[in-house]
């Protein structure tokens, strides 16, 4: 087992430390990626994922560590932003000596880095992760943990198309609107069951035939399309992209027929300027670390004694949270992705700056 690069001045990405992991034996390749830590430590979910190249997967843990340093921030949370990625196929190569490995390189950045659930990972692995530190989150229930985060996520993500919904049409609610789902799984299966107990239609689609089977057998009423290229051009009022990141862009905008985007995937814009493109064309888009936040509210909860109440509680505020973003945007006539960015900053910056207070 060895760190095969470690750097504290990762370039011109703003990054604080960037760490590549590697342990030949288990088959671990790992890059864990720390934005900032100016309002605690980080803290952001470990991605299993078969990148094309190493390329591929630096460039997903620096967007993704930036993307929770903002969440983070936003949801009112005292940690800072971190993400790691795992790179392989999760059914191949994942193994108890890989986890436990990836565990202890955690665990040598003595507090900087909290680690959780993401794509390709779940509560039993990090339950095995925590064998070799301290500092993970998402544990199951039986050793004292939140669970599924997911579920926080789903209703997070739900507060937010509220109060989207009300900003575009005056109501606080998704009832009578057509709400278009890309990604039906660990996210998006709660997300429908919101939005059909508020009265919502909803269209989806899955790469996985195994979503689309739960789909139809727990929620008959939902309409299954074939693909997202389908999804997108079709009429519906709302659309929320679920899956991985780059889901608006050059290709999906233009022909997107919906008011409003308000998704739980990270990183939705493909490049800058995807968010004029839209204001552009009178689409609202809620930024995605806004409205996503519930999981991360959820895990950093498990931090201080984990009590669901509380959790959901403080997830439901991303309504309000959401709602001040739109106002502000308007108030200053930018996209509320900008809107949201400033506002992020902002506090980040203020409560930052309070740690040059020595304390002894």
């Amino acid at each position: 087992m060895g760190v095969f690069a470690s750097t504290d001045d990762p370039g011109s990405t703003g990054h604080e430390q960037v760490v590549f992991c590697q342990d030949k034996q288990s088959g671990l390749k790992a890059i864990i990626g720390i934005y900032s830590t100016a309002l605690g430590p980080a803290l952001g979910g470990t991605r299993f994922y078969p990148y094309a190249s190493e390329a591929d997967a630096l460039a997903d843990v620096l967007d993704l560590s930036r993307g929770m340093a903002y969440k983070n921030a936003l949801a009112g949370l005292d940690l800072g932003g971190g993400k790691a990625v795992i790179w392989g196929d999760p059914e191949q190569v994942k193994s108890e000596a890989l986890l436990r490995a990836y565990g202890r390189f955690v665990e040598s950045l003595n507090g900087r880095y909290y680690t959780a659930c993401d794509v390709g990972t779940y509560v039993a692995d990090m339950d095995v992760i925590a064998r070799e530190t301290r500092y993970v989150t998402g544990r199951s229930v039986e050793h004292g943990g939140a669970g599924d985060s997911s579920i926080l996520t789903a209703w997070g993500v739900f507060q937010g198309m509220r109060a989207a919904a009300e900003h575009v049409w005056g109501a606080p609610t998704l009832a009578g609107r057509r709400v278009g789902v890309a990604g039906l799984g660990k996210v998006g299966k709660y997300l429908i069951a919101h939005l059909l107990s508020d009265g919502a239609e909803v269209v989806a689609t899955d790469v996985n035939p195994k979503a689309l089977e739960w789909v139809r057998a727990n929620h008959p009423q939902v309409e299954l399309v074939d693909d997202t290229a389908a999804l997108v051009a079709a009429d519906i009022d709302v659309y929320a992209p679920c899956a991985l990141g780059g889901a608006l862009n050059d290709d999906t905008v233009p022909v997107l027929r919906a008011k409003v985007v308000t998704g739980a995937a990270n990183n939705q814009l493909a490049h800058p300027g995807i968010e004029k493109v839209l204001a552009d064309r009178g689409i609202l888009y809620t930024p995605d670390y806004v409205v996503n936040a519930g999981g991360v509210i959820q895990v950093a909860d498990e931090i201080e004694g984990f009590n669901f109440e509380r959790a959901k509680l403080r997830a439901t505020r991303i309504y309000d949270t959401t709602r001040e973003i739109l106002r502000l945007a308007d108030d200053e006539g930018v996209p509320p992705a900008v809107a949201a960015d400033r506002l992020a900053e902002r506090r980040m910056a203020e409560v930052g700056r309070l740690r040059t207070i020595h304390l002894r």
